[in-house]
């Protein structure tokens, strides 16, 4: 089977993560929505989407880490945050934060420091092994991501940023 987007593969029906089934709308999605038509953008973005939500679960697997470890390392690698702000960032209680920062901090992945400027508080830091260890599982994908975005021109970026903006913005309202 082939993707609707420039013959690349697609899942099979039968695979997992196979999204043949959600390209089309449904009937109801149709009635609600006159003016969604089945189109090979949608189709695409419909298995983008559902890519991105097994990714998670695949790359936590393959580094022997839960997917809220996976997603605290992610956030970590952007900035260090206090226990209690990381607990906000995964969207889950501060007891379920600590455990995954134990985690973390017993396999190497992350340090509890004292607070640079509060020292009565605690942040979270990321570690060269963590830093390692995210790198090397994203870096494939990323490397793909960058090599197809060199393939496009100004134009043709400009326009898939603008698609991409109003596919967020869509998506944003529901959050």
């Amino acid at each position: 089977m082939v993707s609707k987007i420039k013959g690349t593969p697609a899942p099979e029906p039968s695979e997992p993560g196979s999204t043949q089934s959600v390209h089309a709308p449904s009937p109801q999605m149709a009635d609600a929505v006159p003016q969604w038509r089945p189109s090979p953008t949608l189709a695409a973005l419909q298995e983008l989407i559902d890519v991105a939500q097994a990714l998670p679960e695949t790359v936590a697997r393959r580094a022997g880490l839960s997917v809220t470890e996976l997603h605290s390392l992610r956030a970590l690698s952007e900035r260090a945050m206090g226990p209690v702000e990381l607990a906000r960032h995964l969207r889950v209680t501060s007891a379920a934060s600590s455990g995954v920062v134990d985690r973390l901090v017993a396999r190497g992945h992350a340090q509890r420091k004292p607070h640079p400027i509060d020292g009565r508080r605690t942040q979270v830091v990321i570690t060269d092994s963590g830093r390692r260890e995210v790198i090397a599982q994203l870096r494939p994908m990323f490397e793909g991501l960058a090599t197809v975005d060199t393939t496009l021109t100004d134009v043709e970026r400009e326009v898939v940023g603008r698609y991409l903006d109003g596919v967020l913005e869509a998506m944003r309202r529901l959050l």
